[in-house]
Parts: structure tokens; sequence; C-alpha cells
């Protein structure tokens, strides 16, 4: 798979963001013709020539050391996610790469399924790479209600994220979160850029979606492991929950647990949404409860 446009996208990005000065260097008179560092002065702050970074720059990361890739990551001031990411595209390119990508399943072992049905106080699925939602507990589905049921799986959150009207008015702060999405799948790009499912979804959101066509562009990766989430819930209102993301090694797949702090407001919503899961779970259409009390919804 050539990966060039990815590379050169990749490496311009993230120079045209570091100014001279938080790079260490000299700001001289006069008005600079590029945003950020020029190529000669990441080819020096990287240790190697002018032409070799310009090679690299044009999409060829072909052949290339680890000294050398750690030395531009240090000079284009990287994070761990981008570190991984930049990595990520020089063993894409290189000519023996493997052409077997991870497998993003979509079934759950039921040592997994009992696990996450004893989690009773905490919401919590379990997605694949592709952002696939495979299975979930009874919190988690009142906690998405009409959103996520269990005859809906699987269900992707990346389309339900850029592609489906309701997003935007269940996730509280969608802008951030969908930074975080297209982040997030930029990163999985990087890892596995021979997985034809997951190349055949980004097209579809891309050509679905100015949003995510945007953000797409800006090359921005991160990895998903915590985050804060501010959700509208059709029962307690708005309810923000701190999201934990635990792999499961060897499987592919995400185990993702929702929790509130104890003796929170939204930890008194959870406890309402578990009690209301727990007296309609064996309901296929249970009939809402008694509206909670104003305290409930309200800050």
């Amino acid at each position: 798979m050539d990966n060039t446009n990815d590379v050169r996208d990749f490496l311009m990005s993230r120079r045209a963001r570091i100014t001279p000065a938080q790079a260490g260097l000299p700001a001289y008179g006069g008005t600079r013709r590029v945003a950020g560092l020029k190529r000669e002065e990441v080819a020096m702050l990287s240790g190697v020539s002018t032409e070799y970074y310009a090679r690299l720059e044009r999409g060829n990361l072909r052949g290339v050391s680890e000294s050398v890739l750690d030395s531009l990551a240090r000079a284009l001031q990287l994070d761990e996610a981008e570190r991984a990411h930049l990595y990520d595209l020089a063993k894409a390119a290189a000519p023996t790469a493997a052409s077997a990508s991870r497998r993003a399943r979509a079934e759950v072992r039921p040592s997994i399924e009992r696990v996450l049905a004893g989690m009773t106080g905490s919401p919590a699925y379990v997605r694949n790479a592709r952002m696939d939602v495979v299975a979930a507990n009874s919190l988690c589905f009142a906690l998405y209600a009409e959103i996520l049921s269990p005859e809906k799986l699987p269900l992707n959150l990346a389309r339900f994220m850029f592609l489906d009207p309701r997003s935007k008015d269940f996730f509280v702060a969608w802008d951030t979160l969908a930074d975080d999405f297209a982040a997030a799948m930029r990163t999985e790009s990087g890892q596995n850029p021979r997985d034809r499912a997951l190349n055949s979804l980004i097209g579809d959101l891309a050509a679905g979606s100015t949003e995510f066509s945007t953000r797409w562009a800006r090359h921005n990766v991160r990895f998903h492991r915590t985050a804060r989430k501010k959700m509208r819930n059709q029962l307690v209102g708005e309810i923000e929950l701190t999201g934990d993301a635990l792999e499961l090694p060897g499987e592919g797949l995400t185990l993702i647990a929702y929790s509130a702090e104890p003796g929170s407001h939204a930890q008194d919503q959870l406890d309402f949404l578990a009690s209301w899961s727990s007296s309609n779970k064996n309901h296929p259409e249970p009939a809402p409860l008694t509206p909670p009390p104003a305290w409930l919804r309200d800050q």
C-alpha cells in the first residue's frame, strides 16, 4: 500500500505548527514565507541533510532507521501518539510490510459477556478497532437509550458520531468528541493501513460528512485511554462521566467502562439509571418509570 500522501501531509502538518521560538531557534527579522519551521530547520534539528529530510517529507520513509525517526520525532516535538503514528507510517512504507491486518472481531467470548453483565454499577461496552460496539451491559443500554440496544448491535460509533444527527444532541461537547474520534481513527489507520473494512468506513465518512473530512485532513492522532464525556440522557438529563478504555489482549477488542465520582450528582444519576434498568430488563419494550425528581436532572 502506498502511504506517500499520508506521510507527506503528516510531516508537513507537524512542521507547520512549530515556531522557531518553540524549537529554540533564533528568530531573525523579516517576514517568513512559511508557517512554522522551514525544511532546512527541521533537517538541522534532526541531524540530517536538507536533501534527506526533503525526501522524507515527499513521503518516502522506506529504510529510515529508528535513530532518524527518533531524531525527527524530537525535532517535530511529537507526543506519544504522534511518535507511534510516525513509526506506524514507516512500518507501512517498508517493502516487506506484512499484508495481514489486525482482525476487528465482531464476536465476544462468553466470559467477557459475563464480565459486562457483572458490572451492574458501571455502563460498559466492548468495541473493536473499527469502533463497532459488539456488546454492552444493561446500564449502558439505559445510558444510550434509543441509540443502543441489543437488537442494534453491532453499531458503529464513528458512523453514529458523523452521520447520525442525533449525536449532536446526545453528546453535549460534540466538537471535542468529534476531534477525538477522527484522531483515534487516524491512529488506527496508521496501525492497520491494509484493513479494507476500515478504509471503506473512512471513505464513507469522508464522503458523507464534511465535519469528518475536515478533521481527517488535519492528521491529528491520539490514544483513546480515558476521557470525560457529558451526555444527554432522556431520563436523567445531562450526565458527565469518565470513560476508561481497557484493552483485551489478543482479542482486537477494547472494553470501555464509565464511572462517576462517589457521592457526586453523576453517581446519583447512575444509581437511578441502574434502578430503572434493573426494573425493566425483562421487558422488551419497557414503559418509562415515573420521571426522576428535579434535583436529579438539574445540578
